[in-house]
């Protein structure tokens, strides 16, 4: 996840191997998680509107109107070496079924490894809005836990407008890359102007190339979708592991179905009881909580090119921040690297510690002139292939945020008037992730959702997993989700970086491991250490 303009996800195995299990999420111009509403221990919204209310569960019964969806027959083919993958039909439209045309949904899995002990099938979603679930199955399966591989099918379903589900469609890879490089911290009125026409030409090229979808990509729609192939797997209960926004998607499956739910662990947590200006603060937070960190860690080494101590190393991010917004800096490529990217680049290397070593000779490559690796980052948070092109990983980001919460700014002037706040918890992205929030303001769909707490009541424990030091989902919100679900139950990794299943720390592992195989949920309040 990460801030970019609005929010998405960024599959973690994209980045490095250490990110082998993790997932992200990010916003439009720099992707981040994005937060669905209002604290659940805040009396009011950040605009001062009502506190948010409970997620209503569906009736337990499926709709007549449904039936047809519920029982179609996968046909699995072969699609890549050790992996299956089928397609299925789901409605555009769950309100009005079967006259609003329907969408092609495409889910891969890898078939348990073992018989004897087999418990179903395990949906993977590594998070987004935007991330790829059959990118993220084929890439991480064989780095699961052997006794899970046995145990289940390993099953990755791309959301709808996601990937190879009736993708949506926005901008030309040329003007993408003129979209991550506009300037996100404008210091006067040409630069606004220069924002606001990027969002306005985004909004509206996903307008032109995608129609009637985009009013139908909201997490709520996804979660509905997920049911539907539970159903067709022929699991009684959906077993369910997400990271990032895939434990919003996951939790708001919980809230909808909790008498469907069957072992869940949602790891790296979204809150989804805040609005998106409390969300995106406190996200800009948690970036600075993780830059705090990695310049703690930098000041020990002998390469570390920002100064010798933590204030340094501060002064110095803002000050080549503040030089590329007077003059972006040449790369290898012929493009050049802007105060956008260059952020966006070192926002990127707060998702794990193993791009550290990168971000330190990326600072150190743009002190002496270049913008080569800084810019690397930047693509690789993007998921920009070398010959330029884009997935749609931005477009289902943004898509979804906007219909998933109302927007948080009206528009330049609300943005200038947050800054301040935003800035008292982040010093050094404040800015940036203020003005990243002002993508929706101009969307053309209306958001269909809000800020709401999940209950879930009467679902067996789910297993929250909260990093306190990640920077795209702030402890805290895993905190409020676990303490929302009435059967939830939060364990701790104190550490750093996104998420923490499945990257090298086996007290997490062992603890999700022995959930996932025996339904042994760890205590209330167990934490691993790093």
């Amino acid at each position: 996840m990460r801030a970019v303009r609005q929010n998405r996800v960024l599959p973690a195995v994209t980045a490095a191997a250490a990110l082998l299990l993790a997932g992200c999420t990010s916003s439009a111009h720099v992707a981040e998680p994005r937060p669905p509403g209002t604290s659940a221990s805040s009396p009011s919204s950040s605009d001062g509107m009502p506190a948010a209310t409970p997620l209503a569960p569906l009736p337990a019964a499926v709709p007549a109107a449904l039936a047809p969806y519920y029982a179609q027959k996968l046909s699995w083919q072969p699609c890549d070496t050790d992996f299956e993958c089928t397609t299925f039909k789901v409605p555009l439209d769950y309100d009005h079924p079967g006259t609003g045309g329907d969408l092609t949904l495409t889910a891969a899995r890898k078939p348990a490894s073992g018989t004897a002990t087999r418990l179903g099938s395990l949906l993977l979603n590594p998070g987004g809005p935007g991330g790829s679930a059959v990118d993220y199955l084929e890439s991480v399966a064989n780095g699961y836990d052997s006794g899970v591989r046995a145990a289940y099918d390993l099953v990755g379903l791309d959301p709808r407008g996601v990937g190879r589900s009736s993708p949506v469609t926005c901008l030309a890879n040329d003007r993408m890359d003129a979209y991550t490089a506009v300037d996100i911290t404008p210091e006067d009125q040409a630069r606004t102007d220069a924002l606001v026409a990027a969002d306005k030409e985004f909004a509206a090229a996903c307008q032109q190339k995608s129609g009637a979808l985009l009013g139908h990509v909201s997490t709520v729609e996804s979660a509905r979708d997920l049911d539907v192939l539970r159903a067709l797997l022929g699991d009684d209960k959906l077993h369910y592991l997400g990271k990032s926004y895939g434990t919003f998607l996951g939790a708001t499956y919980a809230g909808l179905f909790p008498g469907r739910v069957g072992r869940m662990v949602l790891d790296g947590a979204m809150d989804p009881s805040l609005d998106a200006v409390a969300g995106n603060k406190a996200q800009a937070g948690g970036f600075e909580t993780a830059w705090s960190a990695f310049a703690k860690d930098c000041v020990t080494h002998e390469d570390c090119p920002i100064g010798g101590t933590e204030q340094q190393a501060g002064q110095q991010l803002d000050a080549l921040f503040k030089q590329l917004s007077a003059q972006p800096l040449p790369t290898d490529s012929g493009r050049t690297l802007s105060e956008s990217q260059a952020t966006t680049g070192v926002i990127q290397a707060m998702y794990a510690e193993a791009l550290w070593p990168q971000l330190r000779s990326a600072l150190a490559d743009a002190k002496s002139g270049s913008g080569t690796k800084l810019l690397q980052l930047s693509d690789d948070y993007y998921e920009r292939s070398p010959d330029g092109g884009y997935p749609n990983l931005m477009f289902a980001n943004m898509a979804v945020n906007c219909l998933d919460l109302p927007a948080p700014f009206a528009g330049p002037d609300a943005v200038r008037s947050a800054v301040p706040a935003f800035e008292a918890v982040s010093p050094h992205f404040g800015q940036d992730m203020a003005w990243m929030a002002l993508s929706c303001a101009y969307w053309p769909v209306k958001a269909t959702g809000a800020a709401h707490t999940v209950k879930a009541a009467g679902s067996g424990p789910i297993v929250v997993v909260g990093t306190t030091r990640d920077p795209a989902t702030p402890y805290a919100w895993a905190q409020s989700l676990a303490g929302q679900l009435e059967s939830g139950r939060l364990l701790t990794y104190d550490g750093d970086g996104h998420t923490a299943y499945g990257r090298h720390n086996s007290c997490v592992d062992d603890a999700v491991n022995r959930y996932l195989l025996g339904g042994d949920a760890p205590a209330a309040g167990t934490r691993c250490a790093k």
